[in-house]
């Protein structure tokens, strides 16, 4: 796949909160190396990187700013020049600039990546995919947690993963793996 020059990277939620309770068990053991992959090709080509923190407004929240869980994860704080997006909603475009960064930049296809594929990844891709973006998930740079059913049992996060990877592919994205984005830049 090739990346024309109109196109940014988007990391989500890429923060150390994540690690620890209460948050459940995640599955992707190669989910900070593949996303310091995409970051470190991206650069490499000189291509926009806009980063996307979650600020909680929950009391107690371990993503609250101030929260050590809201710091970036080791090797995912935005470098000089590559500016930062707060949100504290889902979709990385409600009550945010980031629509209007990218139209600023001429950026008409965004490839996204981070924590959770569910939730606030999932999310950032169908909004920004209404909003007329191209989208592009790379789904092994993205993470998620296993999830309680209503019937007292558990849903392992891979499967969350594969469900929500698998809904974003037939209408909203274009889903690609982390070597994908390397080879293409």
């Amino acid at each position: 796949m090739k990346f024309s020059d109109r196109t940014a990277l988007i990391p989500i939620d890429m923060q150390q909160a994540f690690d620890d309770a209460p948050w459940p068990r995640r599955w992707n053991d190669k989910v900070d190396e593949n996303g310091r992959a995409l970051l470190a090709a991206w650069r490499k080509a000189g291509r926009p990187i806009i980063h996307v923190r979650h600020d909680s407004v929950e009391d107690g929240s371990t993503l609250r700013p101030g929260a050590a869980g809201n710091a970036f994860r080791p090797g995912f704080e935005p470098q000089s020049g590559e500016p930062l997006v707060t949100k504290s909603v889902n979709a990385a475009f409600i009550g945010t600039d980031l629509d209007l960064r990218l139209r600023r930049a001429g950026i008409d296809t965004i490839v996204v990546f981070g924590i959770s594929t569910d939730m606030c990844v999932s999310t950032t891709v169908r909004v920004g995919s209404n909003m007329g973006y191209k989208v592009i998930l790379v789904e092994d740079a993205c993470d998620c947690f296993d999830l309680a059913d209503s019937r007292g049992g558990t849903i392992a996060a891979i499967d969350i993963h594969r469900a929500h990877v698998a809904t974003l592919r037939a209408e909203f994205a274009t889903v690609i793996t982390t070597s994908d984005l390397v080879e293409g830049l």
